[in-house]
């Protein structure tokens, strides 16, 4: 028996990295795990060289980070690839969801893994809100303000709530130095929860594009899928290297750039782009309290998913009507993106409203509609089948 298999420890990583048995008709989209993996491993790196230079005081929060930048060795580096990585982070993870949307790998029996993942997609979205409020520039701190203020719609103690957020009456010194503590902790509570997912996924293996079990055809996971991994590897390196060496600034917003002032509102006060979509479902709503039940229900909406899919087929490879509305789905939830950084006006906010309610009819009426006439059809087709 070879040492990795003998070994306690090595034999764990055996199991779950080089004889995993995997699918093999897994396409291209399986791929986007093992990128996750990559950008939460340079994201805590990075921020723990960061961390050795960055003071959370509110007076030097802004400055440190122009210090990280200026006179720190290669500074400049460690930031701009934390920071585009964490665009990065947010691509693949959208297109992870939407690969286990397509697929349905949200079906029994990996049930589990989507229910981790989810928990897994909210702390992701808490830490990157975190981070960018540790920047303290003027996006950061009118962000921290609108976000945290969203607590006040709770009835009776939501003021409360927000002062406590806050450390104070305002984003201050407190709320920074707290932000930047979890920030720091988020991202290592993130790594427990992929290795849970993991775990979840271990059990039963990856889902396949086929919609059937691929118990039959099954390949070693080093040797083939490894190798296909860092094809995708290498890809994600050489575009995250273009925007870090030729456009790091791209993705982020030229206010940031701007130390915080409390004194001076932006002309608009947007989030970064990732959380546009959900920022638009909140800016949907007329109701406080209401808009952030919303934007919250946004995101657990995923997690019914595996209720109210009722198909007898997994997934939308061979099901036309699922994938013209999936597609609608995601074009629809990249207008709820575009929406977000427009102005609080007409027609965008009707626009807003409508496409808001196609995001959630989609998962609580679309989905168990479609997939009820569709396996209605496929009796009609297979008269044989009882």
């Amino acid at each position: 028996m070879t040492f990795r298999k003998s070994n306690v420890y090595l034999n764990m990583v055996n199991s779950y990295l080089i004889d995993s048995p995997q699918p093999s008709s897994i396409n291209y989209w399986w791929n986007l795990g093992s990128l996750l993996g990559l950008c939460l491993v340079i994201q805590i790196l990075t921020g723990i060289f960061m961390a050795m230079h960055y003071s959370s005081n509110i007076e030097l929060a802004f400055s440190s980070v122009e210090h990280i930048m200026r006179d720190v060795n290669y500074g400049w580096f460690i930031r701009y690839v934390h920071a585009n990585t964490a665009s990065f982070f947010f691509a693949c993870m959208y297109g992870h969801i939407a690969k286990g949307l397509y697929y349905g790998s949200y079906r029994s029996p990996r049930t589990t893994v989507w229910v981790v993942g989810v928990i897994i997609f909210v702390a992701t979205m808490a830490a990157a809100f975190l981070g960018y409020c540790c920047v303290y520039g003027q996006m950061s701190h009118w962000g921290a303000t609108v976000i945290t203020n969203l607590f006040s719609a709770i009835p009776f103690v939501g003021k409360d709530i927000v002062q406590w957020l806050w450390g104070g009456f305002a984003v201050s010194n407190p709320t920074i130095q707290r932000f930047f503590a979890l920030h720091y902790l988020v991202p290592f509570v993130i790594a427990a929860l992929v290795v849970m997912h993991f775990m979840a996924l271990h059990v039963h293996g990856s889902s396949n594009p086929l919609g059937i079990t691929g118990n039959l055809d099954r390949l070693p996971m080093h040797g083939y899928f490894i190798f296909k991994d860092l094809i995708t590897v290498f890809v994600f390196m050489i575009i995250l290297s273009l925007f870090v060496f030729y456009s790091p600034n791209t993705l982020g917003h030229p206010d940031n750039y701007i130390p915080g002032n409390p004194m001076v509102t932006p002309a608009s006060i947007v989030p970064e782009w990732y959380l546009l979509p959900f920022y638009a479902i909140l800016r949907s709503i007329p109701d406080k309290l209401l808009g952030v039940i919303t934007m919250f229900g946004a995101i657990l909406v995923l997690l019914v998913l595996p209720l109210t899919d009722r198909s007898i087929v997994r997934g939308n490879t061979f099901k036309v009507l699922s994938k013209f509305f999936f597609f609608l789905f995601i074009f629809n939830f990249i207008l709820l993106g575009m929406l977000g950084q427009c102005h609080v006006e007409v027609p965008y906010i009707q626009m807003g409203q409508i496409a808001t309610f196609i995001y959630f009819a989609y998962f609580l009426i679309i989905v168990p509609f479609i997939s009820t006439i569709e396996n209605v059809l496929f009796y009609i087709g297979n008269p044989n089948n009882k």
